[in-house]
């Protein structure tokens, strides 16, 4: 029997630019890094938290990172209708000190980006200008966007167009467009000539 006593989980909600996704937040360490779950059997896989909150049915994705979990809800359904239930079972589950995401996951997602040769294919100039737009995206947007509950990757970079995907409560997400184009578009073209358009793919 462990006597170690673990602070109370706390947890309130935050609302994200997505109407459809709401950001749960706690005071413990879920998983360092992202996970997004966007289809049941990739959570049956590798996270057992995704794999009940998706046995709700009104949960259509579930995006795991530092200490939040946003959960993306089908839009028939009314979060005032739903979420005190969500609420109290991440709370508890959290409580139990149960499995969130399995280990080795970060590496097997890692095998598949290089499958799909995310940053690999590049060589001489374009390989400088991939690195240069990857390090602008995780500095200056991917902090901004994970306060609202979301994640941005780079993708691909081909012929001046930056494509990359949206996850978490930006997939989906109407003022994502426009923070895309008004904000992360303006900032690569300023800091990378080279760039024309910035386009993206939900995650």
């Amino acid at each position: 029997m462990s006597t170690v006593t673990q602070n109370p989980v706390m947890l309130y909600t935050e609302q994200t630019p997505n109407p459809e996704s709401l950001k749960f937040v706690t005071n413990r360490m879920l998983h360092r890094g992202t996970a997004d779950f966007k289809e049941e059997a990739l959570a049956k896989e590798w996270s057992p938290i995704a794999e009940k909150l998706f046995e709700f049915p009104y949960v259509k994705g579930v995006y795991v990172c530092n200490n939040f979990v946003t959960i993306s809800k089908e839009f028939n359904y009314s979060w005032d209708d739903i979420m005190l239930k969500l609420k109290e079972f991440i709370k508890a589950y959290i409580g139990d000190d149960k499995e969130i995401i399995k280990e080795g996951f970060e590496e097997a997602m890692a095998a598949i980006e290089k499958e799909n040769g995310v940053a690999y294919q590049y060589t001489g100039e374009q390989a400088e200008l991939v690195k240069k737009i990857k390090e602008l995206i995780d500095t200056y947007v991917k902090p901004a966007v994970e306060m609202d509950g979301g994640n941005i990757e780079f993708k691909s970079f081909d012929e001046g167009i930056v494509t990359v995907v949206l996850q978490g409560s930006c997939s989906g997400c109407p003022s994502s467009t426009v923070t895309l184009k008004a904000g992360i578009e303006g900032m690569l073209k300023r800091m990378v000539p080279e760039v024309k358009e910035v386009v993206s793919e939900m995650g």
